[in-house]
């Protein structure tokens, strides 16, 4: 369970809180949807490994999950992925491939390596079992703040999806809003278009959330429960990492500040409403 903390001189006219997943045990939201998928394995699964693809994030909460249960991870990794997230997730026990390209390859080069070895592939978002444990954020929010009426959630996928399904079931009246790099915005366009798209590339510097192809299930639970879904510039997301610093003492990165990007710069309909921010990542423990 992270905090959930009042930020009320973070912007101007708005009553943000901050979701504080930058401080989970790894860093970042990724171990909960990692961890419960692992953790629902059966011995024979288990038995054979884990296996992964992530730009870190993911790569973490899977190498903690699976170390802590006695579990063997390979975690594929874009080759440009952050040296930090690449040394933590060895230190964490995985062994790690770096992929040439972006998310999209190392993801190719691990499903390619599971059907090879057996191993039990860990998707980062699209698996109905990590985005069960993303929605564990939407319970704990419901539960530190009854009185929410917003949230805005990054989007790569799986967070959004299972925080958007738990809020919308318990309290359809909250707005849940998702917000990506207009450089990455490949879930944005499907769901404004209405349909099922993949980008030709993608460029932000906001590598949690740089997915050129949506994910199929996240896709239908996104455009079925989230109310809305608006894109960020770099300077944006860049103007949001340094107001964190500033005013809150907050590390996030790229991909965990584009909400509060949208509410500084007004991207939603959210004045004078109890907002929460999901800041999804940003510091790294090892």
């Amino acid at each position: 369970k992270t905090d959930l903390l009042a930020a009320p001189h973070l912007s101007e006219g708005n009553n943000l809180y901050l979701k504080t997943e930058n401080l989970q045990v790894t860093g970042s939201f990724k171990v909960r949807g990692a961890y419960y998928k692992i953790s629902q394995l059966t011995p024979e699964e288990a038995s054979k490994g884990v296996i992964a693809c992530s730009a870190g994030n993911h790569a973490q909460g899977v190498a903690l999950a699976a170390t802590s249960m006695g579990i063997k991870s390979v975690i594929c990794m874009p080759d440009g992925a952050p040296i930090m997230k690449v040394e933590n997730t060895k230190r964490l026990g995985a062994q790690v491939e770096l992929v040439p390209g972006a998310y999209d390859e190392a993801h190719d080069r691990a499903v390619q390596l599971q059907e090879e070895t057996g191993m039990t592939f860990i998707h980062p978002y699209d698996d109905e079992l990590v985005i069960a444990g993303q929605g564990s954020i939407g319970l704990e929010i419901l539960d530190q703040r009854q009185d929410v009426e917003a949230v805005i959630v990054p989007i790569g996928g799986g967070l959004i999806s299972g925080v958007a399904f738990a809020i919308k079931s318990l309290r359809p009246e909250v707005k849940v809003y998702g917000v990506q790099a207009a450089g990455a915005a490949s879930m944005y366009k499907a769901f404004h278009d209405h349909k099922y798209e993949t980008l030709d590339h993608v460029s932000t510097f906001a590598d949690g959330i740089a997915v050129k192809t949506p994910g199929e299930n996240t896709y239908e639970l996104i455009s079925k429960y989230v109310d809305d879904i608006v894109t960020v510039s770099e300077d944006e997301i860049a103007t949001a990492i340094l107001t964190l610093i500033e005013k809150q003492k907050l590390i996030a990165e790229g991909a965990g500040a584009t909400p509060v990007a949208a509410a500084l710069f007004d991207k939603l309909p959210i004045k004078g409403k109890k907002t929460v921010c999901v800041v999804s990542g940003g510091k790294n423990y090892a």
